[in-house]
């Protein structure tokens, strides 16, 4: 046990890392479906915010050290699931190249990068009147208005799996196991005790 954490939480956390890469891949590139991470990142921060403390055996203790527990585990795993987010999608502003299935209406006339996201955004319903509205009119200011919504999104998800942990922590210390028993000494009330009959040789009487 450390000072801060257990030793079952610095675990947990590992497991969290990987846990936040598979959401991430799964439905950020494999099938690039979102709202999927959204709502599978609160369930996350209560799995691993249980699982630091189930890992670590917290029987007893003070809910102080669940907490730290969960809280530890939570923010490896909030911290990898937002910085992963956020990589994934600066790779595709960087090297948007404007490609676009034909049934979609075929390759956006753009320069690459930026302003290929930027054409994207231009090409949806409404989508040169929203931008506008917003003090988008060029690719300069679509660009920091693009970074602004998306970090505003990493802390958001951040928030929430973040608080799932701290949410599984205090599931588990509800439902956490009882202490072990301590095993009685030899003598005590209810401990094992030899029988030596009455003449104290270990000998039963004689008849």
């Amino acid at each position: 046990m450390s000072r801060v954490v257990d030793r079952g939480a610095v675990f947990a956390g590992w497991v969290g890392m990987a846990m936040a890469a598979v959401i991430v891949v799964s439905f950020l590139l494999v099938i690039p479906i979102e709202p999927v991470i959204w709502f599978m990142s609160p369930f996350a921060g209560i799995l691993i915010g249980y699982y630091a403390n189930s890992r670590s055996e917290r029987r007893d203790g003070p809910w102080s050290r669940i907490l730290a527990n969960a809280a530890y585990a939570g923010v490896v795993t909030a911290l990898t699931l937002t910085l992963l987010l956020i990589g994934t999608k600066a790779i595709f502003f960087a090297f948007d190249s404007g490609y676009r299935d034909i049934g979609l209406g075929g390759t956006v006339d753009c320069t690459g990068g930026a302003d290929c996201v930027y054409q994207r955004y231009l090409d949806e319903p409404d989508g040169r009147a929203q931008l506008e509205a917003r003090g988008v009119t060029d690719v300069g200011s679509f660009t920091r208005y693009y970074w602004e919504q998306q970090l505003q999104t990493a802390a958001t998800l951040f928030v929430v799996t973040f608080a799932g942990s701290l949410a599984g922590g205090v599931l588990y210390g509800v439902m956490r196991p009882r202490p072990r028993p301590k095993p009685a000494a030899a003598g005590e009330a209810g401990g094992p005790t030899t029988s030596t009959g009455a003449t104290g040789t270990g000998e039963p009487p004689a008849a």
